[in-house]
């Protein structure tokens, strides 16, 4: 019995053991074959229909509070040509010589090459060096009359080039110390026709209520020489006084009825500064320079008015402007009219200089001066000239020529 069951065990460990080899050998091949490349997947290109888009909508753009508006291209800037070896000379009045001063010598920065000298001799000194040809340009606070620019200087230009005060100032010791005195045009012509001889007088209180004035002898300064502050001054006084038309009239020298004489506004302001009780006429900056007193000036519309930059250059406003620009702002209209100021003009020839490079280098000076230079007039107490009678000013100075040749062109502004 036992013998029959032993067999078929054995029958079954053999076949277990077969089996079992077959899984390793199979598991064993497995391993060691290569893992083969996958076939490439065939995409299908069935063609699909492309969508036509949508149109969107363009949204409207919202403004941009900083966006610039497109600008034209602006002209280049203007600079004086670097001309070299020339020299200019010029002489004349001493109303604009502090300015003119100041401007050579900031332009002999800007230009090596030209020397500029201007001697301050009076205008109508300057008027004659000019007329002579001894100067290459004159300076002159009056125009050349009509009748002597055709006899004498036919091709004379004048270039305005700025406006100054001409202001009465004097030496009154015992004044409280911020007093400004008040001045109408009935007491400064009396006072320069003789009839007015004291501080003290009834006429000059009444233009000045509430200031004790001292009972003190009044001695009038006035130019010796020929000059345009004289010119500016004179015809002031003819247009206020008919007794002063009449006796004395205007001009760069007169036939003085009373005072004493001194050269140049220098001259005037010193004598009036040594002086005790004396009363002078002068440009404003040589005033302001000396120390002295600048009083209010009664003027047409009956306001007594200081001079300031706005009361100047508001004489010179509404004044009509003629071609050749020779015209005076004295005793203008106007309520806020500074009464007694000028032009101050720069004499030129319009056809008979005979050297390219020195005309062209005093248009250019020139006409840096008229703009570049106008800061300088204003720190130095001079007042700049209205815009329209400045653009005519350049205008000038495209009328010169040498022979034939025009020197100077306004650059466009």
């Amino acid at each position: 019995m036992q013998r029959y069951l032993v067999r078929p065990v054995l029958l079954m460990i053999a076949f277990v053991l077969f089996v079992s080899t077959f899984v390793i050998t199979a598991q064993t091949q497995a391993q060691t074959q290569p893992t083969p490349t996958p076939r490439p997947q065939v995409t299908p290109t069935r063609p699909r229909a492309t969508p036509t888009p949508r149109p969107r909508r363009t949204p409207t753009p919202r403004p941009q509070a900083a966006t610039p508006t497109a600008q034209p291209t602006a002209p280049a800037a203007w600079a004086p040509r670097q001309i070299s070896g020339v020299s200019l000379q010029g002489s004349g009045a001493t109303f604009p010589n502090p300015l003119y001063q100041a401007w050579i010598s900031v332009y002999k920065n800007i230009v090596p090459g030209v020397t500029i000298s201007y001697q301050a001799v009076g205008s109508g000194q300057g008027q004659r060096d000019f007329i002579r040809y001894l100067t290459d340009f004159g300076g002159t606070d009056s125009a050349l009359p009509a009748d002597r620019i055709a006899a004498e200087a036919p091709d004379t230009l004048h270039v305005p080039m700025v406006i100054g005060a001409v202001v009465p100032t004097y030496n009154l010791p015992g004044l409280p110390a911020g007093t400004v005195l008040r001045f109408s045009a009935e007491t400064l012509s009396g006072i320069y026709l003789g009839e007015i001889t004291r501080w003290n007088d009834p006429k000059i209180a009444a233009d000045n209520p509430g200031i004790s004035l001292p009972d003190l002898a009044i001695t009038p300064v006035y130019r010796s020489d020929s000059s345009g502050t004289t010119a500016i001054w004179t015809d002031y006084l003819a247009k206020v006084s008919e007794a002063w038309r009449t006796r004395v009239g205007a001009g760069t020298t007169v036939r003085w009825p009373v005072g004493i004489g001194a050269p140049g506004n220098a001259g005037v302001a010193g004598t009036v500064v040594r002086t005790e009780g004396a009363i002078g006429y002068v440009e404003q900056a040589f005033a302001i320079g000396n120390r002295l007193p600048v009083p209010a000036v009664k003027n047409a519309a009956g306001n007594y008015v200081l001079p300031t930059p706005e009361t100047v250059s508001a004489a010179a406003a509404g004044v009509p402007i003629p071609d050749d620009l020779r015209f005076s702002i004295t005793n203008p209209q106007g309520a806020n009219s500074y009464p007694i100021a000028g032009l101050t003009w720069i004499l030129i020839r319009s056809q008979t200089y005979t050297d390219v490079p020195k005309a062209q280098a005093l248009m250019d000076f020139l006409y840096w001066a008229l703009t570049e230079g106008q800061g300088a007039a204003v720190r130095l107490g001079y007042v700049q000239l209205p815009t329209e009678v400045r653009l005519k000013a350049m205008a000038q100075l495209n009328k010169v020529r040498v022979r034939g040749e025009q020197v100077f062109t306004t650059p466009p502004r």
